[in-house]
């Protein structure tokens, strides 16, 4: 803003020491004194940051102006109208008043500058003005960067503080389900274990004494490894997820992510046994589910998108719907293309309808 000030001043003396130049006027001596005079007292203005030595500089150029105007020549009534503007616009808030205000010295001069100073006068208050708003906006603008800037350096923290306590759950997790297993396979497969390497130990001895005892002993082994080789075949499993749970969870997080990303709201809903749907089916269900939905964000105008997952007795039935404007015509592209393909593969079935809505409905043979 004082950038804009200055270079007004400037153009304004400039203007004066040509019409001075041009009309051939006495006192130029004199004229250059005012010239730097006011010069020198206006750069100073932007130079101090108290308001009160502001004021009492703008008073002083006013001054200046006024008594350059009475002695030396009318035309430096047009500083004036700046000067006043500047120092007014510190008491009045109303942009009427300051505007009247800068207008009423164009009573006291010469008939033949009064045009010339009212045309300055509403030129100088217009520039002021929008000057004013502009670095009015730019603080507001750069109070909310610090604002936003702040913010984001608590959400960064408060990032990293969460991804730490996760990464800390996690190793604790690891260990307890470590310390977990390890206790397992102590209780149940290292007592028959031992309990089998003992009847084999006391069966070696007896071999050759006792053959019938012997035999029995290891016969007895063998049953104790039998048991121990199954309690290990249930450790595992227990330690594995099924199926379902892996390809519902992946579905799930999936659907909390795109939530998360995107502003349109998709609800997953699934019901029937979901045992019986393979792991490539899984595949297939995932990419189909990710495709309608990326095509749903691009293309529908939606705010809702409904997966729904059933399992039939014959056939697995994956419904993408969007509440959307629909189409009444419809374009496959590789997306679509790519989506019929793979279900195709298994021996599927894929139907796209856009009546409703835009729906895409992956039908797996079970």
């Amino acid at each position: 803003m004082e950038f804009w000030m200055i270079g007004t001043k400037l153009v304004l003396l400039l203007y004066i020491a040509f019409y001075f130049v041009r009309e051939e006027i006495s006192h130029i001596s004199l004229a250059v004194l005012t010239f730097l005079v006011y010069f020198c007292i206006n750069i100073t203005v932007y130079i101090f940051k108290q308001n009160t030595i502001k004021r009492i500089l703008h008073l002083v150029s006013i001054g200046i102006s006024i008594i350059a105007c009475m002695m030396v020549h009318p035309v430096f009534s047009i500083l004036l109208p700046l000067s006043i503007v500047e120092l007014t616009a510190v008491f009045f808030e109303k942009k009427i008043t300051i505007l009247l205000l800068s207008i009423i010295p164009i009573f006291y001069i010469h008939d033949s500058f009064q045009p010339l100073y009212g045309l300055v006068a509403i030129f100088c208050f217009m520039l002021y003005s929008v000057t004013s708003n502009f670095s009015n906006m730019l603080v507001k603008d750069e109070a909310q960067i610090d604002s936003m800037r702040k913010a984001m350096q608590k959400l960064t923290k408060q990032l990293n503080e969460n991804t730490e306590y996760i990464r800390q759950s996690e190793y604790t997790f690891k260990l307890e389900e470590r310390n977990r297993i390890s206790q397992e396979i102590h209780d149940k497969i290292g007592h028959s274990m031992t309990g089998a390497l003992f009847q084999m130990e006391a069966a070696k001895r007896l071999l050759e004494t006792e053959p019938q005892k012997a035999a029995k002993l290891l016969q007895n082994a063998i049953n104790i490894s039998k048991d121990g080789i199954e309690n290990i075949r249930l450790t595992l499993k227990n330690m594995k997820p099924p199926t379902e749970q892996v390809g519902i969870h992946r579905l799930k997080l999936m659907i909390d992510d795109f939530n998360a990303k995107q502003q349109i709201k998709s609800v997953l809903t699934y019901e029937g046994n979901l045992d019986i749907i393979s792991h490539l089916q899984w595949k297939i269900i995932h990419e189909n589910v990710t495709e309608a939905l990326t095509n749903a964000m691009k293309y529908s105008r939606a705010t809702i998108v409904s997966v729904d997952l059933k399992v039939l007795n014959k056939l697995v039935r994956v419904e993408v719907k969007d509440n959307g404007a629909g189409t009444d015509t419809i374009k496959k592209g590789l997306g679509i293309i790519g989506m019929e393909e793979r279900t195709a593969a298994v021996d599927g079935k894929m139907i796209v309808d856009s009546t409703h809505g835009f729906s895409v409905t992956t039908l797996l043979p079970i």
